[in-house]
């Protein structure tokens, strides 16, 4: 044990601290962005922007068609292996180009990385600590929205440990972004398998009646904003409500949230118990969640509340059903005001009792594993932060080189102590 502890201390001893600017000195380093515009991601296949860079990957389904040789020679084609780092609104975010995104085109908001494997691995990892956090956020710039340029990039100090301890990192992270992956997508199939029966049973012939939603359930809009929620206690408490907000409910995998970004103190008179729908609407469509604790919706967000507990699930799939009928239903810009008022008058397709009695029977264990994933997705995001939070502490205070970049145009020898992962071959070596 001794011994393993003096391993992981020198490895540690060996994270020297450098930058992009250093290390294209040192060794072949290539830096560029995109230079299409956002919108040419929407119109065109193969075309990669920041919003495809999500959760440590690139999730776009127009891309499946790209080809290295499809495009002609260009600055901002895409190789396998590189890092794509997002320079606009969600800056830091950064995604590992595959083999299935490799010949596609980034646009403005995409910078590209390109350097021995084990140096945009690491940057990655590191992108996503504390630390490199709070120097992209000390120079971010935000005329329209945030934004990063590559300068920031280069000059941004960071710690390079050795080859086999970025290893055994990158291997943890894919392990851990891969079960979270697989959690996600189990669970978005047991919501859509509810789906689907949903609209089995409600396409019965004769037709069901439909009722407006003002005799099955109590719609309440939320109030207040942001801004307008009070201080939470200094000393840390289990003893809070979860706030939402519009934009908590946007682009979920499942209606099912483990705890929401916002919290206040409780306050029984505005909070709702687990199991109300929370509800909001953007030109997309309706946006719908069901919290497992005491939330309180904000403005924009409308909590459903079905009469009979019982009708929970049937309520949720109708909604969901209902999608675009909703958002006609919401006003202002992007359909994003939608109002208790108007949800009101909503028909919707309403069983006699037995029949919503049985579709909860086969529909309550569906979503009882997408609850349980999605804590395991929770439990998973925990370890990650803690990983993240421990490589910031062992970088310590990065401190800049005391050597000019001209005078490291020489690689030092590298120690090789540190933790070695398992299994490594071959292909996890860095090129020569």
């Amino acid at each position: 044990m001794e011994a393993n502890a003096d391993q992981v201390d020198s490895g540690k001893a060996a994270w020297q601290t450098t930058s992009i600017k250093i290390e294209r000195i040192r060794r072949r380093i290539y830096t560029t962005s995109g230079f299409l515009d956002d919108a040419a991601a929407e119109q065109t296949t193969g075309v990669v922007s920041s919003t495809f860079v999500q959760n440590g990957r690139i999730l776009s389904p127009r891309t499946k068609e790209c080809r290295p040789g499809n495009s002609a020679p260009s600055r901002a084609i895409l190789k396998e292996g590189d890092l794509a780092v997002v320079l606009v609104r969600r800056v830091g975010d950064s995604a590992l180009v595959t083999a299935e995104h490799a010949g596609c085109t980034a646009t403005r908001s995409i910078g590209i990385i390109r350097a021995e494997p084990h140096i945009v691995r690491w940057l990655r990892i590191w992108l996503q600590t504390p630390t490199a956090k709070a120097h992209i956020e000390e120079d971010v710039t935000a005329h329209v929205e945030p934004t990063i340029s590559l300068g920031t990039l280069h000059r941004m100090l960071f710690p390079l440990p050795p080859p086999d301890v970025v290893t055994a990192y990158h291997r943890a992270f894919g392990l851990i972004e891969g079960m979270t992956a697989l959690y996600q997508e189990t669970a978005r199939k047991a919501v859509e398998l509810a789906d689907a029966l949903h609209d089995d049973w409600a396409s019965a012939i004769p037709p069901w009646e439909t009722r407006p939603l003002a005799k099955v359930a109590k719609p309440k809009t939320g109030k207040g904003s942001e801004r307008s929620l009070p201080p939470l206690p200094a000393e840390p408490t289990t003893d809070v409500t979860d706030v939402i907000a519009p934009r908590d409910l946007y682009d979920l995998p499942v209606p099912h949230v483990q705890r929401f970004r916002l919290s206040s103190p409780p306050d029984e008179g505005d909070a709702h118990p687990p199991g109300t729908l929370m509800l909001s609407t953007r030109s997309d469509g309706a946006h719908i969640a069901v919290p497992s604790r005491p939330a309180t919706p904000l403005r924009g967000v409308v909590a459903v509340r079905p009469n009979e507990d019982e009708d929970g699930w049937w309520l949720l799939h109708e909604l969901r059903s209902r999608s675009s009928d909703i958002t006609r239903l919401a006003q202002g810009q992007n359909g994003r005001e939608i109002s208790a008022g108007a949800l009101k008058r909503l028909e919707v397709t309403w069983p006699d009792r037995f029949t919503r009695t049985d579709f909860h029977t086969m529909a309550d264990p569906l979503h009882a594993m997408a609850r349980l994933l999605v804590a395991k997705i929770a439990t998973l995001h925990t370890l990650r932060d803690a990983l993240l939070r421990d490589i910031s502490a062992k970088a310590g205070v990065l401190r800049e080189p005391t050597t000019e970049p001209e005078e490291q145009s020489a690689p030092a020898p590298r120690p090789t102590a540190g933790p070695a992962s398992r299994g490594m071959t071959g292909n996890d070596r860095p090129d020569p």
